[in-house]
This record gives C-alpha cells, structure tokens and sequence, in this order.
C-alpha cells in the first residue's frame, strides 16, 4: 500500500505502523507542477473545456467537458466522440483548513443521499464511496461490502477478495493510503483460554441451508457464521434462528439469546452465531469475559494500527499505483462504459475525489481503462475505483454538482468528505 504524507503529517511518520508503506514526501512548497494534458479519451483534437473555481483555501472545483455533440443513444458504449463530462475536487492539505473523513449517517446498515451526508457531516464537499449491499429489497441496503472504518472503529471488515481496493485516511493530517487490506477477528476467552474466529463484523449471519428448518442451532452439524456487532450497525442486530452472546464495555457476557436479534445499548457489542458455530460460541463464552482481536493489515502483511481520526472505504480495483496505471484487463458491463467515482493522490502532494458522469447521450461514460487513463491524466499516482454508476454522485454544501444517471439522486451507503475546521484530534 501506499501513504502519501502532506504538511503536520512529516512531524509523525515515524510513528506510523506499516513499516512496509512507502512513504511519499510532498515536493518543497512553490515547486510548479506540470500542464495537465487533455483527457485521454476518445479521438485526438475533441474540443475540451476546463472552469475552475475555489471553493476554499486549498480547495478547487473543475468541471471538464470534453466532445461537443451529444452521442447517439445507440453509440453511448462505442462513440469516440464523447461527450464526456468531469468534475474533480482537489485538495492541498498544506493550504486547506479542514479534513477528509467517511460518514454512513445514522447508521450503517440503511443508506443515505451524498448531498444528505454532505449537509448532515456540516462538510464543503464530498462523493459517494464504498461499494454497499444496495438491493432495495434488502433488510440492510447500506451494508459495506467491503473495509468500512470510522473515526477508528472498524464496522466493516475488508473481503479479502483481490478485486478490493481501499482507500484509508487519517483526519488528523490528511495522510492518505491505497491498497487493499486484509481482516483477521478472534474471540478469546480469558478465563478458559477457549478461542473462536469471527467471521465477519456487521453482517447479517446465514444459516446453513442444511439446517435452515432447525430453531435450535446447536444441533446443526454444518458450520455457519461468527459474527459481531456493534450499536452503529442499527436500531437492533438482524433477528432469525441461532444464539447471540451480549457483551458489557469490559467484554463480558451480560446475557445469551437462544435466537438472534436485540437491540444494543452504548458501549455493548454483541456475537451471533449460525449452524454449528452457535454450539461453538456458547462454549467459548461460557463461564468468562471475551477478549476481541481484530487485526488489519496491508497487502505486505504489515499490522495497519487502527486510531481515533482513521476512515476507511472500499473500492473495486486499482486504477494507478506509484505512477503506474494497474487496472486489470476484464470484460462485463463492470467494466464497460460506466458512471465513475474515484479517488487518489498527486505526486505534489494533493488529495483528488472525481465523478465521471455515464450512461447518457450528454456524457457517455467510461471503461474501467478509460476511468485508469483518467486518473492518470489527472496527476494521480495512486487512484481506486469506488462505488460507480447510479451512486456516481458530487456535492458541494449539500448541492449536487454532477447529473446522476439515474431519474433521481440514489441512496448510498457511505461518503467521503471534507469537512472545514481545524485537524481531528484523538479525542472524541
């Protein structure tokens, strides 16, 4: 993974974790940076047309629109005419006062508008960001899937799948990391010395198919789910057949259901179990208190310390990384012309979130390779994909400034945005 480090942030790297993360000091203050090019898409010779404006100290807005005539809606997916439509909010932490954070709203498990997050976060600017459950007929629509870290509390684990790319921010100084990020959970208990690995963090559980017809789960014979919970996961944890274990501040059991579902007061957590895993879990916490380790860590195994001020949100593939454009080659309406939303970090030190807007005859979109060639074209050396097409979204003050592809603005699970004011401290 890759840290890039801006301004009071030199004053700390010594006491990052990751010894394996590469370290990327903004040049000396009044170095010029180079002409950006026109954007690598379509034909050479499209007129492009570029307004900037400031939105604050260190923080700007530039709206691109490259092509001039609006496609055919048959040639949406193949004109190398355009048009495309960008907008890119840049950020240069040595000038602005304030900082980049993730925020899921009320609570994580149900979704929010970008322009509703923007407004209830108090923030200047943000976009939507990590991918999330979304089905609408789904009991918890803004479910991550994926890394969904918050103000130093993990409430989502990454999937361990090598599509995944997170994108870490540490409010304090604007540090800001790519990657992908692995999750290791255990429960422990400290009286027996009985362990348990957990399974995931804020995911409804699922019961084994073999043993779907069984209320009683300990007497299933087909592993299911470990899974824990916290109280920003909604008003109660997801309800149906196995046990769940409470758990008071200190980790110790303060009551045990025999079926799953129960609302969580602050500072409790909770343990559901599935399948032959609820038998498993009741002999874990039997007779003591459980000790939870939760460990992350970046693609080089190195342990990623987890504070108050960290964020954390998920995206499908790197775009650049180290300079260097990374995106696999793939084929699927994933990786034709789309709605973008991306997120990176120049090599002079500046933070960069985009919104491509898709699937229309007035911006048509782009491939995974096209979103890459744009990344790249903006300066970015390292860039995720986040969460793309109908939440494909950009506020400014809780205004929309992109056209979202959809008849009206989407729900999205979480956001990233930057927020005026002074540094995040560690205490909360």
């Amino acid at each position: 993974m890759t840290f890039t480090s801006y301004g009071s942030a030199l004053k700390r790297a010594t006491a990052l974790t990751a010894a394996a993360l590469v370290l990327l000091l903004a040049p000396p203050a009044g170095r010029a940076s180079a002409a950006q090019p026109t954007l690598p898409l379509g034909d050479p010779g499209l007129a492009e047309t570029r307004t900037t404006r400031t939105l604050a100290d260190g923080v700007t807005l530039t709206h691109i629109v490259r092509g001039t005539e609006p496609a055919p809606p048959d040639q949406i997916n193949t004109t190398t005419r355009g048009p495309w439509v960008v907008n890119v909010l840049t950020i240069d932490p040595r000038r602005a006062r304030g900082h980049l954070r993730a925020t899921y709203g009320p609570d994580l498990a149900h979704t929010e508008k970008t322009t509703e997050l923007v407004r209830h976060a108090k923030a200047l600017v943000g976009v939507n960001a990590s991918f999330f459950t979304f089905t609408a007929s789904a009991e918890y629509p803004g479910d991550p899937v994926g890394l969904g870290l918050y103000d130093g509390r993990l409430l989502s684990e990454p999937t361990g799948d090598s599509a995944e790319a997170d994108l870490v921010v540490d409010a304090r100084d604007n540090r800001v990391l790519t990657g992908r990020l692995s999750w290791s959970g255990s429960l422990h208990n400290r009286r027996t010395g009985a362990t348990l690995p957990l399974k995931y963090v804020n995911h409804p559980p699922v019961v084994p198919a073999a043993c779907a017809d069984l209320p009683d789960q300990t007497r299933c014979p087909v592993p299911g789910d470990v899974v824990r919970f916290t109280p920003e996961f909604a008003a109660a944890t997801p309800s149906g057949a196995g046990v769940e274990v409470i758990l008071d501040r200190h980790g110790c059991v303060v009551r045990t259901l025999t079926s799953r579902g129960t609302a969580l007061t602050r500072g409790q957590t909770s343990v559901q179990a599935t399948g032959a895993d609820a038998a498993a879990l009741l002999h874990t916490a039997a007779r003591g208190c459980l000790r939870t380790d939760s460990v992350l860590t970046d693609e080089h195994g190195s342990r990623l310390a987890v504070h108050p001020g960290l964020f954390g949100v998920n995206g499908r593939y790197r775009l650049t990384a180290h300079g260097r454009i990374v995106v696999p080659g793939g084929s699927g309406s994933f990786f034709d012309r789309n709605p973008r939303t991306l997120a990176g970090t120049t090599r002079d030190g500046k933070i960069v979130l985009a919104t491509i807007d898709g699937r229309m005859t007035t911006s048509v979109g782009t491939t995974m390779h096209e979103t890459a060639a744009v990344a790249h074209a903006l300066g970015l050396t390292d860039a995720v994909n986040l969460d793309g097409g109908g939440s494909t979204t950009m506020s400014v003050e809780g205004t929309l400034v992109n056209r979202p592809s959809g008849p009206t603005e989407r729900a999205v699970g979480d956001a990233l945005v930057f927020v005026p004011g002074a540094p995040v401290t560690e205490s909360r």
